[in-house]
Formats: structure tokens, sequence, C-alpha cells
């Protein structure tokens, strides 16, 4: 059975929080609120719990995690970033989007894209994640938070809680949160391409759609 914390959404208990940065440490997968819908998350550097999620999600090996940090400053210990993409990623961060960016050493061998060598970064605006991150003191590898067989991400994980109970370690409540997944955005090449139309939004920013699907 999970352990099941509740939250407030604006000003998480910080006796919570450190609850689970003591489960993650211990090689615990949890469930978290973020801006777009809850997420699945553990420490970048467990291979066991990234597993672990890999088995609750049935991802393939083709499927690549999203290495959720907490500030530009730490997206660039683990991704290289140019002056125009930091000008991007500042006027969208913290906020619902995912970017892809060429990887640097610094992340675990397993995270990036075994061909491409890049990887995928958000940097959250939901409360309750930004006060972990920050207890955490470093990035988590995290995916959406949606069952198999389900139609659609999991909003309040409530509505969850047998599934939730048998498939994660620790459950970090912060009531619903939303059901559309991030808008990504791929700044590997000389301008940034809309390769998912989510929550994000995107008008006026002069973006290349072909990848858009």
């Amino acid at each position: 059975m999970s352990e099941w914390l509740e939250l407030h959404p604006v000003n998480p208990q910080r006796r919570w929080l450190q609850r689970a940065v003591t489960r993650l440490r211990e090689g615990a997968v949890i469930a978290y609120p973020t801006d777009s819908c809850y997420a699945l998350g553990c420490l970048a550097g467990d291979k066991h719990a990234a597993e672990r999620i890999r088995d609750i999600r049935q991802f393939g090996r083709e499927r690549l995690f999203t290495l959720v940090c907490r500030d530009l400053a730490e997206i660039s210990v683990y991704a290289r970033v140019d002056n125009w993409q930091y000008r991007l990623l500042r006027q969208l961060t913290p906020g619902p989007y995912t970017f892809i960016l060429e990887a640097t050493r610094e992340l675990p061998r397993r995270l990036p894209h075994e061909k491409r060598k890049t990887i995928g970064i958000r940097v959250p605006e939901h409360k309750v994640v930004q006060a972990l991150l920050e207890l955490l003191g470093e990035p988590l590898v995290s995916c959406t938070l949606q069952f198999p067989d389900a139609p659609e991400p999991v909003n309040d994980p409530r509505d969850w809680r047998e599934p939730l109970a048998r498939a994660v370690d620790l459950v970090l409540d912060g009531g619903p949160c939303g059901l559309v997944p991030t808008t990504v955005l791929d700044l590997t090449g000389s301008t940034p391409a809309l390769v998912r139309r989510g929550r994000g939004d995107v008008s006026g920013l002069g973006l290349d759609e072909g990848g858009a699907g």
C-alpha cells in the first residue's frame, strides 16, 4: 500500500515534503501534482525506480523520461543551452512546457535519446513540486501519470486510489490539477519547433509547427 500525504496546493506542508524527499532517497516512486496533470517521479540516478515507472506506464525503450528541474541554472547542468534557447526558456519557465535539448555528460547514460543524445526537460509552476525540488536539491526523472488502459491522465489522485496504492510508494495529493499534458518544444535546431501542442500557450512565438501532431 502506498503512503498518502495530503498537501495544501499553494502552501504545502514542509514536513510532508521532507517525508517525500526521504522516501525518494530510499528508492521510492512517487505520484505528484504539476501545472499540467499528475506525474510519476523518482531520483534521476535510481535505475530500479525508473524501471518501475516504465512498468507502470508500460513504456518501451523508445519512450524517454523527462527531467524535472528547479530552475534555469539546474537545466544548464544537464543540457546545453545557447543564448537564444536561454531567452526562450526564461520566457516560458516555470510553466507547462517540455523542452527537448542536447544533453550534457552530467546526465545518467540511460536517460538521453540513444541516437540524438537529447533529453526532455521542464520546470513546472505548481507550488508542491517547486517546494519538493527545492528541498530535494536535484531533479526528478518523470513522466505523465496515466494508467495504460485509461483514456486520459490522472487529474485527481482520489479518483485512482486503488491503482495508485498498488503502483507507487507515495502519493503527494495536492488536489485536482488538470488533464492536458505539457506543450513540447524541440530546441535542438536553429529555431524552435512545436512537437506537441498541450497546455502551454505558444501563440505569438512564431514557432515552426511542422512536427506538431
